[in-house]
């Protein structure tokens, strides 16, 4: 495998080439583990010019579709509340990419998106 880490546009332009197919997206935040297995329809940058607090990040990733979510501590999954799972990104939130998954490191946790 070659790791690399990537700038925020080499990871746009590579997860890109992912729309249209499904996805498995692992978010590990704190002692928490959550699965969500998606059909990517479409991938975008969401701003947020109005925050009240730095809980609100200043950016999003938006992976839109449909799919559910697994919560791996109560072994239960269920349809994801909306078409859109929202990624938290900060200025120094790291991108990597394996050549078959892409991890999004935040000061939040850990997101995995890989091929399902």
């Amino acid at each position: 495998m070659n790791h690399q880490f990537l700038s925020i546009e080499e990871f746009n332009s590579l997860i890109q080439q992912w729309n249209g197919k499904s996805v498995k997206i692992t978010k590990h935040e704190m002692d928490d583990v959550d699965q969500t297995v998606m059909n990517l329809k479409d991938i975008a940058y969401e701003r947020n010019t109005r925050r009240i607090d730095d809980y609100v990040p200043m950016h999003n990733l938006l992976l839109n579709g449909e799919g559910h979510i697994k919560t791996l501590a109560a072994m239960s999954s269920q349809p994801l509340p909306s078409s859109s799972y929202e990624i938290p990104l900060q200025d120094n939130s790291l991108y990597e990419f394996d050549g078959e998954k892409f991890f999004i490191t935040t000061e939040r946790g850990v997101y995995k998106i890989e091929l399902a």
